[in-house]
């Protein structure tokens, strides 16, 4: 696992390390299992404070990306279940909003395609 932190970044380490574990679990560079080091190596490994790396690997768990197993370590979750129930649940909640607000399935879809070219760009 290669991880690099830019302090002159805009986003804080702690999302820094977030995004970088999480965008390598995707990616299949770390595989499913692959054992993460302990808050405290990374942290040391990296010159950040040991909360800094805690607070990446909580949301990274909220998130569903990593996995914690108590003294055994942490270890990168299956890909896709909590993430995948979370897209659900979220995108079931847009829908009951769009149909109090009024707006009918096709516009509703067309701003979610506006959405996410948005934050994904053109494709």
């Amino acid at each position: 696992m290669t991880l690099k932190i830019h302090i002159d970044e805009s986003a804080p380490p702690y999302e820094q390390v977030r995004a970088q574990i999480s965008e390598q679990a995707r990616a299949g560079v770390l595989p499913v299992g692959y054992r993460l080091p302990t808050v405290r190596g990374l942290a040391e490994s990296l010159g950040l404070a040991a909360n800094t790396v805690a607070k990446a690997y909580r949301a990274l768990e909220s998130d569903g990306v990593i996995e914690t197993r108590g003294r055994n370590g942490t270890f990168v979750a299956a890909a896709g279940s909590a993430a995948e129930r979370e897209l659900a649940s979220a995108a079931h909640a847009y829908v009951e909003r769009a149909r109090r607000l009024g707006v009918d399935e096709d516009a509703a879809l067309a701003a979610v395609r506006d959405a996410l070219r948005a934050a994904y760009g053109e494709g």
